[in-house]
């Protein structure tokens, strides 16, 4: 059998898992009005900081050290876990919070460390990079490669709209929810 590690595990149930999480997640959630428009704070600069993050990623064919990878390698995940609280903040619910930090311990951190060995094989200027750039919470100051040439055609090859996509739909459910709990 071959060598099955928990990160490649992780990665092939990452996406399933977070659908299953979306229904737990309704289930639990206990919006209110208040909690759900300051939670779109947070939501929006997450889908922001993604949808910046992909216009600049050019999968398996370049190491990405611009716009936002200058001062985070991994800005699409920092902008998932804004997005996280985002939805943290709206549940109102502690279950929430702790699934959500459960599967960030469990599932995006060993894939996180998992996609550094391939940059690393890969791309041999990465180990200069990620002495350079913190992995996930950014450095206030950019590594000299902070071009921002945003790339729409990357974002849309990289289908980064369904973040959005999947984000409304969510905030609709709240709403939803929400409004059905006061009848």
């Amino acid at each position: 059998m071959a060598n099955v590690t928990w990160s490649k595990i992780a990665r092939r149930i990452r996406v399933p898992l977070s659908f299953v999480f979306a229904g737990l997640y309704l289930w639990l959630a206990i919006p209110t009005l208040t909690s759900i428009l300051l939670s779109t704070i947070w939501i929006v600069s997450g889908i922001v900081l993604r949808a910046l993050a992909s216009g600049h990623l050019q999968k398996n064919e370049k190491l990405a050290t611009t716009g936002p990878y200058a001062y985070t390698r991994n800005p699409l995940y920092l902008g998932s876990v804004i997005l996280a609280l985002g939805f943290t903040i709206a549940a109102r619910s502690p279950w929430v919070a702790l699934g959500l930090m459960l599967l960030f311990l469990g599932i995006y951190l060993p894939v996180i460390r998992d996609e550094e060995v391939f940059l690393r094989e890969r791309f041999p200027e990465f180990a200069d990079y990620a002495n350079r750039i913190p992995r996930l919470l950014p450095s206030l100051r950019s590594s000299s490669n902070s071009d921002w040439e945003f790339s729409w055609g990357l974002y849309w090859k990289h289908r980064e709209y369904n973040a959005a996509l999947g984000s409304v739909a969510m905030l609709i459910a709240l709403l939803a929810k929400r409004l059905w709990i006061l009848r």
